[in-house]
């Protein structure tokens, strides 16, 4: 018995959870245009088991795109050149059968999951700092990240303890350099 269990607990560890419930960065970069700084992101996004229960009977769900580009200085903390963040929601219309993805005033309808889901984790070319925000000759450090605002959920879902990690799922900060 003790021999079946020792062989079986490492597999099991080793298995992983049943059902990935991940947010992952792929890639990022910006880029410079007369519109400002332009991010452009790749995520892999699957939710959890509970959340998509959530999203199907109602509950929109609020993601945030993060953006931070630094300076660093070798005789102080690093300069901040830029702080950004772009709000997502995400809802599921229960009689036309459609999820909706909507960014401010733009949204766009989705028959699967799946597709909105991907075309949520495809920024492309998305206005995030002013122009001057950074100054050319200079090396910045910048990081991106994508994550579920807990914030915006409804109160009980906000509550409950035992669900949290469940309904946490945000994306390592993805690192790069920019050189303008």
């Amino acid at each position: 018995m003790v021999a079946m269990v020792a062989v079986v607990l490492p597999l099991a560890l080793a298995a992983g959870p049943l059902h990935a419930d991940s947010i992952i960065a792929r890639n990022a970069s910006l880029e410079a245009s007369e519109d400002g700084w332009l991010l452009s992101s790749d995520f892999d996004i699957t939710l959890s088991t509970p959340v998509e229960e959530a999203l199907s009977k109602g509950i929109t769900l609020f993601f945030v795109l993060e953006l931070e580009v630094n300076r660093a200085r070798w005789y102080w903390f690093d300069q901040r050149a830029g702080i950004a963040a772009q709000s997502y929601r995400l809802g599921y219309n229960t009689l036309t059968r459609q999820y909706r993805l909507s960014a401010g005033t733009l949204f766009q309808n989705f028959s699967t999951l799946q597709e909105a889901l991907a075309v949520l984790g495809r920024v492309r070319r998305r206005p995030m700092l002013p122009l001057n925000a950074l100054v050319p000759g200079n090396t910045y450090s910048a990081a991106v990240r994508m994550r579920l605002d807990l914030s915006q959920l409804p109160r009980p879902f906000q509550a409950s303890p035992f669900a949290a990690r469940e309904w946490n799922l945000a994306s390592e900060w993805f690192r790069f350099t920019v050189s303008p």
